[in-house]
C-alpha cells in the first residue's frame, strides 16, 4: 500500500492565516513533517498523538539535508500513512517543494499541493505596506536574499531598478549590505522609501522604517533579526498612515493556554482577535472512566436523584456520552434540578436542552456547596458526576446540610507533556509574556511538565481565587479575574497588558 502527502503551505505565522484545506488536511494526517519557518501557533495546535517529525533548518545550519527530506516523505508515504508536509509560507515560493515532488514522482508516490498565503505578501500587509498602490507601484518582484551555497549572484539589479515597482526580498537580512549596496550601484536613490519587517504577524512582529541609504544603520541600532523580510519602494511611506496591528490592545503579547484542548478554540479565539499571539499548549488532558460500574448503577435510578450537579464543561459531556451510551431515556431526567460551577458548564448543558436551576455568585466548589445547601436539601438524594480529584469541600457541606450526596468519578484529569512547543524553551528564550489558568489542576499540570522552571518570573491570569491559590504556591506572579469567567479573565489579560505599558 502506498500512502500519499499533501505539501501544504502554513503561511506567515498567524494561525488565522492557514487556509482551511491545510487545517482540515492537518487534522486526518497520520504524520506530520514541518520546518522552522512554520509559526509557532499553528505547531502549538497540532495534535501530538500523530507522529510529529521537525526537519527545520536555521539560516547557514541545516540539520537535516534537503535529500534526506526528500527520503523521509518517501518512507512514510511508503507505509501507506497520509502524510502533511508542512512548510512556511507557500511551498512553491523559494520552499523547495518543487524538488520534494519531483522525489515523489520518481518513487510513484501521488500528490497535492495546497498553496498558503505568502509573507512576502501578507507580512508588509500586516506593517500597512500595500505592495502595490495605483499612485506608487504597479508591480511586485519578489527575490530572494538567501543565495544557494557555491552559487554567484545571478540577480539584474539594473532592471529591477528601471522595472520601478515595490521590491520585496524573503530571506535577506544577512545579505541586507551586499542587496542595498547593488541596489545603489544600480541607480536606485539613496533616498528611497524602505523597511525591513521582522516576524510579521506573530508577536514578535517589528517594523524599521528607513530610507535605502541609512537602513542598514537603523536595521543595526533595532537589533534586527531574522526572520525578516526587505520592502524596498515608495509604498513604504504609506507604512505610519496604514499600520492596523499595533492598534489593537493585545498586540505583541505572546500568551499560553493552559486548558485542555477541546476547551481551548473560544477563549484563544478572544484573545486573538485582540491582537495576542496564543500558543495552545494545555497542561492537563481528561480521559473518560470506562466501565464506569459506578455510574451506571446510577443511572438505573436515576429518576430518583433530586438534584444532578455538575462542577465543569468536561463532566457534563462525559454524562451525556455516557447515558447516550447505554441508551438511557433522557426523559427519565425529567424530575431533577440541575446545579452548575459557572458560566461555561451552564452554557454546556444548555446546549442539551437543560437549563440550570442554581447557579452560584461565585464559581467555586465551597460557594457551589453552600447555594445547594440552601435549597432545603436536607434527605434529598444529590448526583454528581464530575473529575476523580474533584473539589474537598463540596461533598461535606451537602452531606452537612443533610443530603445522600452519590459523588461519581466521571473522568480523571492527566497531565500533559509534549507536542512540536516546548515550554521552557520559549521562557529561556524570553518570548512568553503570560500564561492562562482555568483551574487548580491547569497550574499544578504546568508545574509537573515544566518542572525545574524559575516560576518567580512567570506572569499568570487565573480565573479565580482558587487558581490563583495555587499558582501562589509556585512564586507566580499572578492575578484572580473578578469572576470566574472567561469574559471577566479575557479583561484582566487586557488590564495587565496596560501595566506593561
Amino acid at each position: 500500500m502506498t500512502g500519499k502527502v499533501w505539501l501544504v503551505g502554513a503561511g506567515p505565522g498567524d494561525i488565522g492565516l492557514m487556509t482551511i484545506k491545510g487545517k482540515s488536511l492537518l487534522e486526518k494526517a497520520d504524520v506530520i513533517i514541518y520546518d522552522h519557518l512554520v509559526g509557532n501557533e499553528i505547531l502549538s495546535s497540532l495534535d501530538d498523538s500523530k507522529k510529529l517529525i521537525n526537519v527545520g533548518k536555521l539560516a547557514g545550519h541545516h540539520p537535516i539535508p534537503q535529500e534526506q527530506i526528500n527520503r523521509i516523505l518517501v518512507e512514510e508515504a511508503q507505509k501507506g500513512l497520509k502524510v502533511v508536509r508542512l512548510k512556511g509560507g507557500d511551498p512553491f515560493l523559494f520552499g523547495r517543494g518543487g524538488e520534494e515532488l519531483a522525489e515523489l514522482k520518481m518513487y510513484g508516490i501521488p500528490y497535492e499541493v495546497v498553496p498558503g498565503v505568502t509573507s512576502s505578501l501578507a507580512v508588509p500587509a500586516y506593517s500597512g505596506i500595500p505592495v502595490t498602490h495605483r499612485d506608487f507601484a504597479s508591480s511586485v518582484h519578489i527575490i530572494t536574499g538567501h543565495k544557494k551555497q557555491g552559487q554567484n549572484e545571478d540577480m539584474d539589479y539594473e532592471a529591477l531598478v528601471r522595472a520601478g515597482g515595490t521590491l520585496v526580498f524573503l530571506m535577506g537580512v544577512t545579505a541586507l549590505s551586499d542587496i542595498r549596496r547593488k541596489l545603489l550601484e544600480a541607480g536606485m536613490s539613496p533616498d528611497m522609501p524602505a523597511a525591513v519587517l521582522q516576524e510579521g504577524t506573530t508577536a514578535g512582529q517589528k517594523r524599521v522604517s528607513a530610507t535605502l541609504g541609512n537602513l542598514e544603520d537603523k536595521v543595526r541600532e533595532d537589533k534586527i533579526r531574522p526572520p525578516a523580510i526587505i520592502v524596498v519602494g515608495q509604498v513604504c511611506r504609506l507604512a505610519d498612515i496604514l499600520s492596523w496591528r499595533e492598534e489593537l490592545p493585545l498586540f505583541g503579547m505572546r500568551i499560553i493556554l493552559t486548558r485542555p484542548r477541546k476547551l481551548m478554540s473560544y477563549l484563544a479565539e478572544k484573545l486573538r482577535m485582540k491582537g495576542a499571539e496564543v500558543l495552545e499548549l494545555p497542561a492537563i488532558d481528561t480521559a473518560a472512566v470506562m466501565e464506569n460500574r459506578r455510574l451506571s448503577q446510577c443511572f438505573v435510578h436515576i429518576d430518583r436523584y433530586d438534584w444532578i450537579v455538575f462542577t465543569s464543561q468536561i463532566g457534563v459531556q462525559i454524562f451525556f456520552e455516557q447515558t447516550e451510551r447505554k441508551m438511557l431515556d433522557i426523559r427519565k431526567l425529567s424530575g431533577a434540578k440541575f446545579a452548575v460551577i459557572g458560566e461555561g458548564t451552564r452554557a454546556a448543558l444548555g446546549k442539551r436542552g437543560i437549563y440550570a436551576d442554581l447557579i452560584p455568585d461565585i464559581f467555586d466548589g465551597e460557594s457551589l456547596g453552600r447555594a445547594l445547601a440552601c435549597q432545603k436539601i436536607r434527605g434529598k438524594r444529590i448526583l454528581i458526576p464530575r473529575a476523580e480529584k474533584g473539589n474537598e469541600q463540596l461533598v461535606p457541606i451537602l452531606e452537612q446540610a443533610g443530603a445522600f450526596v452519590e459523588d461519581v468519578a466521571v473522568y480523571r484529569t492527566v497531565y500533559h507533556a509534549g507536542g512540536a512547543v516546548s515550554i521552557k524553551e520559549e521562557f529561556e528564550k524570553g518570548r512568553i509574556d503570560l500564561v492562562v489558568f482555568t483551574s487548580s489542576s491547569t497550574v499544578e499540570g504546568f508545574a509537573a511538565v515544566t518542572e525545574g522552571m524559575d516560576y518567580s518570573k512567570l506572569k499568570a491570569a487565573c480565573i479565580g481565587r482558587q487558581t490563583a491559590e495555587t499558582a501562589a504556591k509556585y512564586n507566580m506572579k499572578c492575578m484572580a479575574a473578578k469572576k470566574a469567567t472567561l469574559e471577566d479573565l479575557t479583561e484582566l489579560i487586557l488590564e495587565m497588558k496596560s501595566q506593561c505599558k
